[in-house]
């Protein structure tokens, strides 16, 4: 069946590692799951920090242990990229590449791709879409190479770069790996997950948390993640008296994450900026009620509130926490769809 090859900036180091790239894992999964007969080879820029060649859930992976270097050092990591899949041409049937992201993963696809006339799609994540991504100038993909990962990151990269994506591939989960249902009692009332960075706004979170404290003294909140941001986001916890009220739970793995999310009420987003957040999708199929301030789609699914403003976020927020309504799961996408889809381009 030929050779699948995709190219990542990093990848999980081993099957322990879940908190890499949680979607792209998810869809290597899939993947695999779909074509279980067709080899596939995961080529990593970055991370793992590490040179070594291993498999992860039966996929192979090539680590070239980039280490996020600059400059000319970073050269030698795209040619040692360029080598590997020379060498993999060289000994097999390449039915194609799909590179993660605008990037330096679609800069050498793309020249590897055309020297050899192989099909090269690019699926775009979201910070890729943005204005300031030098790197579209220089790998020039066409509209029939851009795979967008939501409605809003086609528009943003159309917006930005006068570029469409001609297909939309969203994110999504795998159903099996979330626990039962939890019908009953959650102890957390407000959760959020992510990385504990000024993009994901979690100023905004606990800001939010004091304002309803006035009504529900004993409300409990948690946000899982780690980050730069984790000192400030602290000191405004203890600034604002919600010691016993806000808990910064720290970097957690994948299944401990569903498990929260399956304790909580409602999972609140704040982010400024989204491509097509994981943690929303898997809230939702978790049972949460969810505010969020970026959108899945241009049809909002159920259980789901986009709000502007702070004013709205506390609406939704006060609505929810009285809701006695029994959880429910909402599925908005599978990870296998997604799969699927980008398999046929290769077809």
């Amino acid at each position: 069946m030929g050779v699948l090859v995709i190219l990542t900036p990093g990848f999980p180091e081993n099957e322990r590692d879940s908190s890499c790239l949680p979607a792209v894992q998810k869809f290597a999964i899939s993947l695999k799951k779909l074509h279980n007969n067709r080899r596939i080879v995961v080529i990593s820029f970055q991370y793992p920090f590490v040179a070594k060649n291993y498999s992860w859930n039966g996929i192979e992976v090539i680590a070239i242990g980039g280490r996020n270097n600059s400059k000319l050092r970073r050269l030698f990591t795209w040619l040692k990229v360029y080598k590997h899949l020379t060498l993999l041409k060289k000994e097999n049937t390449l039915v194609g590449i799909l590179s993660l992201w605008v990037g330096e993963c679609a800069l050498v696809g793309n020249y590897f791709s055309k020297k050899y006339n192989l099909k090269h799609f690019i699926w775009i994540h979201g910070q890729d879409a943005k204005l300031n991504n030098h790197y579209v100038k220089r790998v020039k993909p066409k509209s029939e190479q851009l795979i967008a990962i939501s409605h809003f990151i086609k528009e943003e990269f159309y917006k930005n770069h006068k570029i469409s994506p001609f297909l939309i591939a969203e994110n999504g989960i795998i159903e099996s790996e979330f626990p039962s249902l939890n019908k009953g009692n959650r102890s957390i009332d407000i959760l959020g997950v992510g990385s504990l960075i000024k993009l994901k706004n979690y100023n905004l979170f606990i800001d939010c948390i004091l304002e309803l404290k006035q009504i529900y003294p004993k409300i409990q909140a948690a946000i899982a993640g780690e980050g730069e941001e984790y000192t400030t986001l602290k000191t405004q916890i203890d600034a604002c008296g919600l010691q016993t009220n806000v808990q910064l739970l720290g970097a957690q793995s994948h299944a401990t994450v569903l498990e929260l999310l399956n304790q909580s009420k409602i999972f609140l987003h704040t982010s400024h900026y989204e491509g097509n957040s994981s943690a929303l999708i898997e809230a939702l199929y978790s049972g949460c009620e969810v505010t969020s301030t970026c959108a899945l789609g241009p049809e909002t699914p159920k259980h789901l509130t986009v709000c502007i403003t702070k004013q709205e976020l506390l609406q939704s927020l006060h609505a929810s926490l009285n809701k006695e309504t029994s959880p429910e799961r909402v599925l908005f996408n599978s990870m296998d769809s997604t799969a699927k889809k980008i398999s046929q381009l290769y077809n």
